[in-house]
């Protein structure tokens, strides 16, 4: 029987939680204007970018070094600065203490991208909303439906 209220639980937030999604967001369409300016930002900046299967786009500064096969429990600790498009900065690491987490555990961005370079390596990230925080804002600071562009450099990985 408790099974069976447990599982009524789950269904009914699932339930809850998607009656506050906006069914009208058309991600497809948000991620093509996502694609549109990141390019016209990489053109305009002169930015050696690369682009993943996903469509995270990326500069390696420093590859860093290692061999670290990455998995979402991968523990990691960075500096980062975390700007907008606009080049106006929504938060940063630099001068204060380096983040710590679980890959798993950030934005879809992260988890595609810092896999891309090794201990010790820096990397840019540009990343399309839809990797990011998407439709939502998680602060007043990141407006909804913001690329980020970020700054990576990992201090350890393990």
């Amino acid at each position: 029987m408790t099974y069976i209220k447990y599982s009524l639980l789950v269904c009914l937030a699932a339930l809850l939680c998607a009656c506050g999604k906006d069914k009208d967001f058309d991600v497809e369409a948000q991620l093509k204007a996502d694609t549109t300016a990141i390019r016209a930002f990489v053109v305009a900046n002169n930015i050696p970018a690369l682009k993943t299967p996903q469509g995270i786009f990326y500069q390696i500064i420093a590859p860093g070094s290692g061999s670290v096969n990455y998995s979402a429990s991968t523990k990691v600790t960075a500096d980062y600065t975390g700007k907008l498009l606009n080049g106006t900065t929504f938060d940063t690491t630099i001068g204060k203490s380096p983040i710590e987490f679980s890959l798993g555990g950030v934005i879809a961005g992260w988890q595609i991208g810092i896999p891309l370079i090794q201990n010790g390596g820096t990397i840019r990230l540009l990343i399309p909303s839809y990797y990011a925080y998407g439709n939502s804002s998680p602060s007043g600071l990141i407006p909804e439906n913001s690329i980020l562009d970020f700054n990576v450099t990992l201090r350890n990985v393990q």
